[in-house]
């Protein structure tokens, strides 16, 4: 492979043209994949003293890439699952490279073989109902904060929505009426309904009223009537569970955050007896397998499927038809 060949062109080349043109990749995506390469830019200046605008195609071989992602894991404290993403980030620029310099496929062959690494897969936790009831009940009502964090934790646990679902969540995506439903955008460009619960739609119904304004503002915007963000959510969350350990006190050593809320919502909706397809709906799941991670956490649906079957040693009782004369008049 020619040794001239300069990274920066195909880097904006994948960036610009393939990513948004081609693709049209989400902006979750895109900000993804940019903090992939700057992370990566970033190690081979430090280690190898190189500018990332001089760099050419062929100083990303498979060994730094293979040192990078160590240094992600060892250096940074990235868990296997963000080492996973940041490789899923390279190998999509190298496939690209390879269509625009066939001259390099052996060459990205090699990057394209280094595997992904396997995890061990922990069970999802959620909060019980509860402990559910008693962060809701932490914020104050009273002032314009609580009325907004109280409708928003609320509205993140009937929906499960996706924090960024919920950042950007406008007016019109709320209905409120006969049938109350919030309308989600959420993961791959998906779209999907979700209905509201009496006390749910009344507290969002208040609160656009309290919060109203000209066109389409956003429904959970902060103090300055900007857009929240993960952090602020998460800051918020934080600062309730604080307050509610008092009264709770299950939820010390707990790791709450606004992703776990999802997945309580989750939980619930199956112990209620809802099925996991509807509830692959609910969340906006690609894959209904995506949902029976909750059936593995359920240990209360496992206890009530193990009581249904006698202990060893036990004397099963067989089933015996009454007499034909006594189930006559049992008839009677």
């Amino acid at each position: 492979m020619s040794t001239d060949v300069l990274l920066a062109p195909h880097l904006q080349a994948f960036f610009a043209e393939f990513l948004v043109r081609q693709k049209q990749v989400s902006a979750q995506t895109i900000a993804a994949y940019r903090d992939a390469f700057r992370l990566l830019l970033r190690f081979i200046q430090e280690t190898k003293g190189r500018e990332p605008h001089e760099l050419s195609l062929s100083e990303l071989d498979a060994s730094v890439i293979l040192a990078f992602l160590d240094h992600l894991e060892t250096q940074r404290h990235n868990t296997i699952r963000s080492r996973n993403a940041r490789l899923a980030a390279i190998r999509t620029f190298f496939r690209f490279v390879a269509l625009r310099e066939p001259q390099c496929a052996e060459w990205v062959a090699q990057i394209m073989a280094i595997p992904v690494k396997r995890q061990v897969r922990k069970l999802v936790g959620y909060l019980t109902r509860e402990e559910m009831e008693c962060l809701l009940a932490v914020p104050d009502r009273e002032s314009w904060l609580g009325r907004r964090n109280h409708a928003m934790l609320l509205t993140l646990y009937n929906t499960g929505a996706r924090v960024s679902e919920l950042i950007g969540l406008r007016h019109s995506q709320v209905s409120v009426g006969v049938h109350s439903f919030v309308h989600l955008r959420g993961k791959g460009r998906k779209e999907r309904s979700v209905p509201l619960w009496k006390n749910t739609a009344q507290v969002l119904s208040s609160w656009l009223r309290e919060n109203g304004a000209q066109g389409d503002p956003l429904v959970f915007p902060n103090a300055r009537g900007a857009p929240l963000t993960r952090q602020g959510v998460n800051y918020i969350l934080r600062k309730t569970v604080r307050q509610a350990i008092e009264d709770c006190p299950s939820l010390l050593g707990k790791r709450i955050s606004p992703h776990l809320l999802r997945h309580s919502t989750a939980a619930h909706l199956l112990q209620a007896g809802v099925d996991p397809s509807v509830i692959a709906l609910w969340l906006g799941h690609e894959n209904v397998q995506t949902t029976h991670v909750y059936v593995e956490a359920d240990l209360q649906m496992k206890e009530n499927a193990l009581n249904r079957l006698a202990p060893i040693g036990t004397n099963v009782r067989r089933f015996k038809a009454d007499d034909s004369l006594m189930r006559f008049l049992s008839s009677l």
